[in-house]
């Protein structure tokens, strides 16, 4: 019975003892805080960040929603955020690396500077020992013990010599060594500041549009779903256009010309065609009609943005999509007007540059063109899919809507 209270108390203790025990523990979510408390923790910061990630993959998979766009929003700031402090942690680590390699170059010269003087040294001992013949030696020994000292000696510093002359060349080979390894640190301390600073932009790039999403919408989840929706149908209605065109492959760079005007752009383009458009997983080939039809204006004033210059300026669109926030973002100094179909004519007599919605009428028009005159009855226009200085009426009847920037 005795020992059977005995293990039983030795095991409670044992229990106790490792319940109580001292240990740093974090709770792995994908918070700003999580992050601020393990900055430190090499291992849980990694742990962080596999549950941010695993966090924005189910996001994406959900319905969409304005609360779940803000929450996606914050855990991708949040793993950005944690991959700044993985970065910062490792330009501190390469550059004590290359701090300490600089002190071992240092010590290694003046290493190599001493044993360099002691082997110049031994060399001149040397030619001396040479310029003595053997015979001398012999003759100028009193005995024979003499004699056997002298050549130990000659043989001994010989020796001496030779391993002087092995110091020398393995501290410079070491010399050389530790110079290559850190300047190869320079060059890996380069790339991380150069990470650095395209994170810290990300980071920046990600809370602005943050905002702009929260300023879209009012933070409002009816005005989110109205504009989502506004933007996935005016999307579906710029690729199925683009496909039932007949026009729906890449062609090479500047292939159809710079216009009568030299202010044409393709958005078949191979410069541009496969880009994708703001924060979207959509390219300029299949949805880049009202991008392209900008770029043209921007470049008839002078400004001269190609497609890819307006697909890359992620405040010009809504939220993740392709689709083109109103009022559209002024180009060349110019502000966006939008304009009654009516008033088409007279904004070209006055020399401005229209934006027509053509095809379907839905959501302002299936497909964008740009109207540079009248020509009598007609219009002639640059058409990011056809092509430029076409008549409208060669493949269009009717102007869906209508936009000038001045």
């Amino acid at each position: 019975m005795k020992n059977y209270l005995k293990t039983f108390l030795l095991v409670s203790l044992l229990f106790l003892l490792l319940w109580f025990s001292p240990h740093k523990a974090f709770s792995v979510d994908c918070t700003g805080d999580s992050i601020s408390s393990n900055s430190g923790n090499e291992s849980a910061l990694n742990q962080i960040k596999d549950q941010c990630q695993k966090n924005i993959s189910d996001l994406q998979q959900r319905a969409s929603s304005l609360s779940s766009e803000i929450q996606l929003m914050d855990t991708k700031i949040y793993l950005t955020t944690l991959q700044i402090q993985e970065t910062e942690n490792k330009i501190q680590k390469t550059q004590e690396e290359i701090n300490n390699l600089t002190n071992r170059i240092d010590n290694l010269n003046a290493s190599l500077d001493h044993v360099t003087k002691l082997l110049f040294h031994k060399i001149v001992e040397g030619y001396k020992r040479r310029d003595v013949p053997f015979f001398d030696i012999f003759i100028d020994s009193d005995n024979a013990s003499t004699l056997i000292k002298r050549l130990k000696y000659t043989k001994t510093a010989e020796a001496n010599d030779q391993h002087i002359a092995f110091q020398v060349q393995q501290a410079k080979s070491n010399f050389e060594e530790q110079k290559v390894l850190r300047e190869e640190k320079k060059l890996e301390l380069d790339k991380l500041n150069q990470t650095l600073t395209s994170q810290k932009a990300a980071l920046d790039s990600q809370k602005v549009q943050k905002q702009k999403l929260l300023a879209d919408t009012q933070n409002n989840e009816a005005v989110y779903q109205r504009l989502l929706s506004q933007a996935r149908a005016q999307l579906a209605a710029f690729s199925s256009f683009v496909q039932s065109s007949g026009a729906s492959s890449t062609i090479g760079a500047n292939a159809l010309g710079n216009g009568s005007d030299g202010a044409y752009y393709s958005q078949r383009d191979e410069r541009w065609a496969s880009k994708a458009i703001g924060l979207s997983s959509e390219n300029v080939l299949n949805v880049g009609c009202l991008v392209t039809s900008v770029a043209m204006v921007s470049k008839h004033y002078g400004q001269g943005s190609t497609p890819l210059d307006i697909a890359s300026d992620v405040n010009r669109f809504y939220d993740s999509t392709a689709y083109m926030s109103l009022p559209w973002r002024s180009v060349a100094g110019r502000s966006y007007n939008g304009i009654s179909t009516d008033q088409v004519d007279q904004e070209l007599q006055n020399g401005n540059y229209v934006i027509a919605g053509v095809g379907g009428c839905s959501y302002g028009g299936s497909h964008f063109v740009v109207l540079t005159k009248k020509d009598g009855g007609d219009y002639i226009m640059h058409d990011p899919i056809y092509g430029p200085d076409l008549k409208f009426s060669s493949h269009y009847s009717s102007i869906c809507s209508a936009a000038t920037f001045k």
